[in-house]
């Protein structure tokens, strides 16, 4: 076969008997001469339109909207499902597709279910004392600090401080991520042995709401 990009097909309707089928979501890879194809079926109760540069995603938690525009990409939405179209024959040009993918499949779970990050708050030399002020998480008194240490809350994030624990909350995992990630660097001591020095604020569980 001279031909060198893929593009996919149901499972069960696999052109030729000896192209490799897929794994996970079913389905086989047929040679294209012009473009890497996959199919994302969209989950019942959400809503997606493409504007020319972004996915909109609406479900019963809200909304999440991804720019896409920086991606080389055709996308077409029909029939409960998204196309993603990428040119190419390269491993660069299969890895743009996964992207596209997992964004949309992060994306739905988003808006039906959404993401919950634990934080643990540990002072084993001086109690810390958390707070949500405005668009930031402030930190103080940590290892005896007179000054307050800041960190962004992303987007439509939610910070929860009970005690201990702060429970972070949004359809967004990207920005989730990014607001623990915020308050765990926010806490972090350089040249410190984080085996000897533990104060700090750590996540300690990542998950999928209902």
């Amino acid at each position: 076969m001279s031909a060198s990009l893929l593009s996919q097909h149901p499972r069960g309707s696999c052109p030729m008997k000896k192209l490799k089928k897929l794994g996970q979501g079913g389905g086989c890879w047929v040679m294209s001469t012009k473009y890497l194809e996959e199919i994302f079926q969209i989950p019942d109760k959400v809503n997606v339109r493409f504007d020319g540069k972004s996915l909109v995603f609406e479900g019963a938690k809200g909304r999440v909207i991804k720019d896409i525009s920086h991606i080389p990409a055709e996308v077409k939405i029909a029939d409960g499902k998204i196309v993603f179209r990428v040119p190419g024959k390269s491993r660069k040009a299969k890895a743009l597709l996964g992207t596209l993918v997992s964004i949309a499949r992060n994306a739905a779970i988003g808006v039906t279910k959404g993401y919950v990050y634990k934080m643990k708050v540990v002072s084993s030399h001086f109690p810390i004392t958390v707070k949500v002020v405005g668009g930031e998480v402030h930190i103080t008194n940590f290892i005896g600090e007179k000054y307050v240490r800041r960190a962004k809350i992303v987007g439509d994030v939610k910070v929860q401080v009970k005690g201990d624990e702060i429970i972070i909350t949004g359809v967004d995992r990207e920005s989730v991520g990014q607001t623990a990630a915020n308050i765990e660097n926010a806490t972090r001591i350089p040249r410190k042995d984080p085996r000897k020095f533990l104060d700090g604020i750590y996540v300690m569980e990542k998950a999928v709401g209902e």
